[in-house]
């Protein structure tokens, strides 16, 4: 396995090996229940969003996007001044920086159990 570094939040994932990648592909391909998909079958995909009327009743079920997250669990919007040093290194790595913040906070903090 490898770790690589995920560029929005910062977090280090792990990949498999070539090896190992080539065990799971070999496992998927035996799947009779759940066969790939073929580049025909690929190509011809829409989007949800290409659907608005599926999109609606999907909406309205509460079936699209993420579930909402507990109230003691959802993040709270805060204005906060830092100095400008400080802001240009967290948006040195772009997209994501306040993730990356919010993580690095954490860390310095000593919390731990969440990204």
């Amino acid at each position: 396995m490898a770790y690589v570094k995920d560029h929005r939040s910062g977090n280090m994932i792990l990949l498999p090996t070539p090896e190992e990648d080539a065990v799971i592909t070999a496992a998927a391909l035996s799947d009779r229940d759940n066969p790939p998909l073929t580049d025909d079958e690929l190509a011809s995909m829409q989007p949800v969003w290409a659907f608005p009327e599926l999109v609606a009743v999907l909406q309205h079920h509460g079936k699209l996007g993420r579930p909402a997250l507990p109230k003691a669990e959802k993040k709270q919007r805060v204005t906060l001044f830092l100095d400008p040093d400080v802001l240009a290194a967290l948006k040195q790595g772009g997209k994501g920086w306040q993730t990356r913040a919010n993580s690095t906070l954490r860390k310095a903090l000593g919390l731990a159990g969440k990204p």
